[in-house]
């Protein structure tokens, strides 16, 4: 058993002992100053947070070891922020729940959501520390995916998702139609209930038992593609379909081919039918274009929470340019970018440069892609243009120069005051000076 104001963290196969962060979540000062000091004799680390904007700013910035979240709060309640961490792929720590006016109703919703467990007001000292060494204690939680809840503010995705929501409320069979370079997974992850098993269908080359089934109970069985299952991968998704009433199961399905070309597979044309009774068609990644940036830096924060990738973010320029390619492999392509871009790039902010080397590697490809930027820019009012050329020029001689300030005055021509002024205006990180310019 864990210490109860210790955690154990294991990183390049080496254990290390901290103590553990608290982020203490309630608009009521008393409250969080009352339960600051408890946890603090007990020897916790805490942080404060004193509504949903301050937490959200806090767990975007670094990931506590427990939260104990107020379900009333003035600017949003308990319950959507989890929401908004389960979508996110960030509600990767144990949550309590507290309220003193909370319905059993509210409980239950948010321990569907993630929450662990729920604490009323006034908090017993005694349940509050047990509580905590009990959620402490849980083994880690799977890493965070993505769905389209973490995108609502895209019009286009938003009614998707509710388009999904309503076929599955009717429906434990979902049928994606999906085009070359569409979106399958990111789709098929909005019907997928936390904390419950995602099988997918096509990586298993065993038969299905009723035993995992069993062990599935309550989860998704996914299929990113129905012509490419082998016999034996068809038999199992056939066993499951006729068994989901009875474990609770939801089969999400998808396939370029129509109902036809399944048919001519060697598809049953009866199961075929019962499937294609239940469908949505999904767009391209490519006719996503501006939900590409919002959906690229997602992608980032979830692969650097799951310890993937090093701490990297993408700059606005960079976004601009995942957002002109045509990605026709799709979502799985934008990923792999993504995630290429944070492995290879030489420092933590991600380039326009980086993205043209990694998607257009020949001299003409490069050249292609600097031509589609430069176009954008074109179209764009004249103040935004400039900015835009602006930051890329001195995003590129920054690299180019390895962060040095003095060698970037000298390649610019710009006064070192000058060009401090400039790269803070951008928002550009300054990296190192030289030691002899210190």
């Amino acid at each position: 058993m864990c210490e109860p104001t210790a955690r154990l963290a294991c990183k390049d196969g080496i254990i290390r002992n901290r103590m553990a962060l608290i982020l203490v979540i309630d608009d009521e000062i008393g409250i969080r100053e009352l339960l600051s000091e408890i946890l603090r004799d007990e020897g916790y680390d805490v942080a404060t947070a004193e509504n949903a904007a301050a937490a959200r700013a806090f767990r975007n910035a670094q990931r506590p070891d427990l939260v104990l979240l107020d379900i009333w709060m003035p600017d949003a309640d308990g319950v959507t922020l989890l929401k908004e961490w389960a979508a996110m792929g960030q509600l990767t720590m144990p949550v309590i729940m507290m309220s003193g006016h909370a319905t059993i109703e509210t409980a239950v919703e948010a321990t569907k959501i993630g929450a662990i467990g729920f604490l009323e007001k006034p908090i017993g000292m005694q349940k509050l520390l047990t509580s905590i060494r009990s959620a402490l204690e849980r083994p880690a939680k799977e890493r965070p995916v993505l769905s389209l809840a973490a995108l609502p503010r895209s019009a286009v995705l938003k009614d998707l998702r509710r388009r999904l929501e309503q076929v599955a409320a009717s429906s434990r069979t979902v049928l994606l139609k999906a085009p070359p370079g569409s979106i399958v997974e990111l789709a098929a992850r909005t019907l997928a209930t936390p904390g419950k098993a995602w099988i997918d269908l096509s990586a298993d080359s065993q038969p299905l038992t009723l035993e995992a089934l069993t062990q599935a109970a309550g989860g998704v069985l996914f299929c990113p593609e129905l012509s490419r299952l082998s016999r034996l991968q068809q038999k199992n998704l056939l066993f499951a379909a006729e068994r989901l009433d009875k474990f609770q199961l939801r089969l999400v399905v998808a396939t370029r081919q129509d109902a036809h070309g399944l048919v001519s597979q060697g598809w049953d044309e009866t199961f075929v039918a019962r499937l294609f009774s239940a469908s949505i068609a999904l767009p391209r990644l490519a006719e996503l274009k501006d939900e590409i940036p919002e959906l690229a830096a997602h992608l980032l924060d979830a692969m650097i929470e799951a310890e993937e990738v090093p701490k990297r973010r993408l700059s606005v320029a960079a976004l601009n340019a995942l957002r002109q390619h045509g990605w026709p492999e799709g979502f799985e392509e934008l990923k792999s970018a993504v995630k290429s871009l944070a492995l290879s790039a030489l420092a933590e902010e991600i380039t326009a440069e980086d993205v043209a080397r990694l998607l257009y590697p020949t001299a003409d490809g490069f050249g292609e892609a600097l031509q589609g930027v430069l176009a954008e820019m074109l179209a764009q009012p004249y103040r935004d243009a400039r900015e835009r050329f602006e930051r890329l020029y001195f995003e590129h001689h920054l690299r180019r120069e390895g962060g040095s300030i003095m060698r970037l005055a000298e390649k610019t021509g710009l006064e070192r005051t000058h060009l401090y002024r400039k790269l803070k205006d951008l928002g550009l990180r300054n990296a190192k000076e030289d030691e002899c310019a210190s």
